[in-house]
């Protein structure tokens, strides 16, 4: 059974209330302060930070007590944290807590990265369903009254689905809400989305939102995610690579749907900007990457770098200009550029569309010898787990 209407109240998530059903998906060195920030400028929703190791955030390293901080201007303040231990999860959330640091938790169970989940984390954990159940139930105590979510992956393939069994055993700890991303941890980022996993999960788990996730590339996939799944609200990741506008289309085509704006003035609302405005973008990026790095500005031009090729995905920009803001060492420099370049090129339409970042291909996951064996977690070393939890290890 599908949703044909759209949610008429507001997406709540514990005692949070978001007037946009609309989550920014936790990115790896990429959602920091500065593109919350700039995403948050455009649109509304819930913003979420990069992915924080529990492990690095107990023993209080320079990084990840520079990775939880947040902007005066952002509410509500989101952090998602990962980790394959109770103790240490439940340790990380209660500093949070108890620090005032929070007003919502996140918790990883998607990483499909093979680093990660060789150890048995990320995607590959919610297989040994009681370690998955002490980790949910063990983090939601030690949130008190904040609300704690969970984002997960269908499981390791499709003959080792986990997604239901999951679910229930995460409401039944207390979760505020669940997100899914409809593909399994072998196909990476490949393929399509399976949306119908995400309706079978709306279908089996009533007491608390959920969230869908995977290929929403506009707004018009966002409406049409929760038409044809009748999930609660929408999680966004590589869509808004080089995008941040697109939480305003976001906005715009749910305020829409509510009633709060005509289609005429959504349809108006949406984003299809020329060359100049793309580069404004950027530059505003890059000045919020400065004060991010307080105030390092070659480590914010070395960071703006990676997301050149999404920025001008589809539009005329030439090889040699590309690869000089590719290199830009500074601000001053990036204008020089830009003084180059036709402001005035029109939105390219299909061009700047569609898929970005990398999809990958299906491929074998990386598991621990003998995972698949048994669902229990039973003859597990924690100390070899631990490994997965590197300050490197991904999102």
């Amino acid at each position: 059974m599908t949703s044909q209407t759209l949610r008429e109240s507001p997406l709540r998530i514990g005692p949070l209330e978001l007037d946009v059903p609309v989550i920014l998906a936790p990115m790896a060195g990429i959602t920091n302060t500065a593109f919350r920030r700039l995403c948050r400028e455009y649109g509304a929703g819930l913003y979420v930070s990069e992915m924080i190791t529990s492990r690095a955030l107990v023993e209080r390293t320079p990084d990840s007590m520079r990775l939880i901080k947040h902007h005066e201007s952002e509410t509500p303040r989101s952090i998602q944290l990962y980790g394959v231990d109770p103790k240490t999860v439940s340790e990380a959330v209660r500093f949070l807590v108890d620090q005032d640091l929070a007003d919502h938790i996140d918790l990883n169970f998607g990483c499909p990265v093979p680093k990660v989940t060789r150890k048995g984390g990320g995607s590959a954990l919610p297989w040994k369903s009681d370690l998955f159940r002490a980790i949910v139930s063990g983090a939601v105590k030690a949130a008190r009254t904040i609300p704690l979510t969970i984002k997960m992956r269908k499981g390791i393939d499709e003959d080792h689905l986990t997604y239901l069994d999951a679910a229930r055993a995460a409401e039944d700890a207390g979760v505020a809400a669940i997100a899914l991303h409809g593909r399994t941890a072998n196909e990476f980022y490949s393929g399509q989305a399976d949306w119908s996993s995400i309706a079978t999960l709306k279908e089996t788990i009533t007491s608390v939102p959920i969230l869908g996730n995977g290929d929403i590339w506009s707004a018009e996939d966002a409406i049409r995610m929760v038409r044809e799944t009748g999930c609660d609200g929408v999680v966004v990741g590589r869509g808004c690579l080089g995008r941040p506008w697109l939480f305003g289309d976001l906005a715009a085509a749910f305020r829409a749907e509510a009633g709060e704006l005509s289609q005429d003035e959504a349809e108006a609302a949406i984003a299809r900007p020329p060359l100049g405005f793309v580069m404004e973008a950027m530059r505003r990026h890059t000045e919020l990457l400065v004060e991010f790095y307080d105030g390092d500005e070659p480590h914010a031009c070395r960071d703006i770098r990676k997301h050149v090729a999404w920025y001008y995905k589809g539009y005329g920009v030439g090889g040699d200009t590309r690869r000089a803001l590719a290199t830009v060492e500074s601000i001053t420099q990036m204008d020089e550029i830009f003084g180059t370049m036709d402001r005035s090129m029109p939105y390219p339409g299909e061009g700047a569309e569609g898929q970005r970042g990398r999809a990958g291909s299906p491929k074998r996951v990386h598991l621990p010898d003998g995972w698949l064996n048994t669902r229990t977690s039973e003859g597990i070393d924690y100390a070899d787990l631990a490994e997965a939890e590197r300050d490197d290890s991904g999102g």
